[in-house]
């Protein structure tokens, strides 16, 4: 749930994995503004694909979302990334989130159709044993 009553960021000794949301609205479109990220964490990986070490990130990491609702079926988003200890300037990206109503959401769980699970899990459980193997578990 990302707060939307105006509330201020958590105090900064307060971090999280995935960093604190606040959310308000500029017109038409919805603005997330994360802040207080922890800096174990990266800003996304994609276990499914063997990407497992993401975009690094560090706890000056500063995220801010937008969403806009274009038609029936496209939101336009945008993201712009701003990491001093990481990255020489702010980066975005802008993308259309198109809606597929064929489209089938699997939690991530074993059952019967979801391939992803197996994928991510074993290729992540994998790589941590690799990690523990080579002596570089717990390091960044």
């Amino acid at each position: 749930m990302i707060p939307t009553d105006g509330s201020p960021h958590l105090p900064s000794n307060v971090r999280f994995w995935d960093g604190d949301s606040r959310g308000h609205w500029e017109g038409d479109t919805l603005v997330v503004d994360i802040s207080n990220y922890n800096g174990k964490g990266d800003i996304a990986t994609n276990a499914a694909s063997a990407r497992i070490r993401g975009i690094p990130a560090s706890d000056q990491l500063h995220v801010v979302e937008r969403f806009k609702r274009v038609s029936d079926k496209t939101i336009d988003y945008e993201v712009t990334i701003t990491d001093p200890k990481v990255y020489t300037s702010p980066w975005k990206i802008a993308m259309p989130l198109t809606r597929d109503d064929n489209y089938q959401m699997f939690e991530y769980a074993c059952h019967e159709g979801n391939v992803y699970f197996w994928t991510g899990t074993l290729g992540g459980g994998r790589a941590q044993d690799r990690a523990a193997a080579s002596g570089e578990a717990g390091r960044k």
